[in-house]
Parts: C-alpha cells; sequence; structure tokens
C-alpha cells in the first residue's frame, strides 16, 4: 500500500485526524497560556509587547503557514469522515441505537465541528486580520488587547464567543480520547487515565478561554 492509498483509506482519514488534533490540542495550550497575559492586568502592556514580537517574528509567520495547514486538514478529514459515516448508515439517527456510553456530543461531532468552523472564522476575523491589517496598511502599532476589550463587551459577541467555546469543549471531549484510541491506546488500565486527562484538559482550556471574555464583559480588566 502507498502513501496516497494509505491516507485516503478510512483507517488512514482516522490517523491524519488524529495527528492533526494532536497538533491542534498543543496549540490551544500555548495559544490560551499567551492570551492569559492579559491577566496581568496592566491595561495591556504585557500582552502586546507580547503580540508585538510574534507579529514581527519571521519564524512564528512560517509556522503559521503549517499550523493553517493543519487547521484546514482536520477540518476536511472531519467533514469527509462525517459524510461518509452518516452515508453508512442506512436507517434514520432518530431509530438508530448507539451502545450505551455512548455520549451524545460523540454521536453530534460534525455538527459540533460545524460550530467550529465558524467560530474559527470569527475569531480570525476579529484577531488574526484585524492585525494583519493593521501591521501591513496602519503602522507598527498595535493594540490587540483593545481590540480583544472592544469584541468582548459586546453582548452579541460575547455570546457568540461562549457558544462557540461549548462546542469546542464536547469536540475536545470526545476528540482527546478518539485520537489515542485511532493508535490502539484502548484499554482497561490505559483508557480512564486518558479519559480523566482528556477532561481536564478540554475543562481546563475552555474554562480559561472563557474567562477572558468575561474577564472583559464584567469589568474585572482595566
Amino acid at each position: 500500500m502507498t502513501w496516497k492509498q494509505f491516507f485516503t483509506s478510512s483507517i488512514g482519514k482516522k490517523v491524519l485526524m488524529a495527528l492533526t488534533g494532536f497538533f491542534l490540542i498543543i496549540y490551544l495550550i500555548v495559544h490560551a497560556g499567551l492570551n492569559a497575559l492579559i491577566f496581568v492586568n496592566d491595561d495591556g502592556n504585557t500582552f502586546n509587547v507580547a503580540a508585538y514580537f510574534l507579529l514581527h517574528n519571521y519564524i512564528v509567520r512560517f509556522l503559521e503557514i503549517g499550523l493553517f495547514a493543519t487547521f484546514i486538514l482536520h477540518i476536511v478529514q472531519g467533514l469527509i469522515l462525517w459524510k461518509q459515516n452518516k452515508s453508512a448508515r442506512k436507517i434514520n439517527y432518530k431509530e438508530l441505537k448507539y451502545p450505551t456510553g455512548i455520549k451524545w456530543y460523540s454521536r453530534t461531532m460534525g455538527w459540533l465541528g460545524t460550530f467550529i468552523l465558524l467560530f474559527l472564522v470569527m475569531h480570525l476575523y476579529h484577531f488574526w486580520a484585524s492585525t494583519k491589517r493593521e501591521l501591513y496598511f496602519h503602522g507598527p502599532v498595535i493594540d490587540l488587547y483593545q481590540d480583544m476589550k472592544e469584541v468582548f463587551t459586546n453582548p452579541v459577541w460575547f455570546t457568540l464567543y461562549m457558544i462557540g467555546l461549548a462546542s469546542l469543549l464536547f469536540h475536545l471531549l470526545h476528540g482527546f480520547k478518539s485520537a489515542f484510541e485511532t493508535f490502539g491506546v484502548n484499554n482497561k488500565r490505559w483508557t480512564p487515565i486518558i479519559r480523566g486527562i482528556g477532561i481536564f484538559y478540554s475543562v481546563g482550556i475552555c474554562l480559561l478561554f472563557a474567562f477572558m471574555p468575561l474577564a472583559f464583559m464584567l469589568g474585572w480588566l482595566q
């Protein structure tokens, strides 16, 4: 079997989905850690310094290309697998009996992924596109902290971000464990440990992201 045949097979697609998922799990930790600099509460000075460094670092710009490629690959593979799984079922979802223990969010990963895609588009519009526009057309000074404040104190955007983070939470709860299962880590000894780590990671990372708009909306930050 060639590499092309492997990665276009059902198993290959799941492996690719898992690998890109692992990469994005690590990325979320880095992203949340950098954004958490807003909690220094110095009117965004520390956060803006870090943002300025990243925006002007050519290594980071190069890695950004790989990050976008990973996002696109993960999204495309997810939609393909969802469509294949849906087409493979000959009976209506309402009539389908799932095994005991299968969570509702595991049965609706396609819809959750779609919500996250819309959330990602909104997030890129607010914070990626705007920073690039300011960087290339309005000079080197970028106040990303103020941009965050304006977005997160808007009730409409605040609500949509919370919905997006809720979708991300359930997506991670399923995806974290599934990624390990794809590589055969699925037994009585390791499965409970991985499930526990997955729950801790998923809840922790989403709560950290959620506290950011909450802090602005409730006036906890300057």
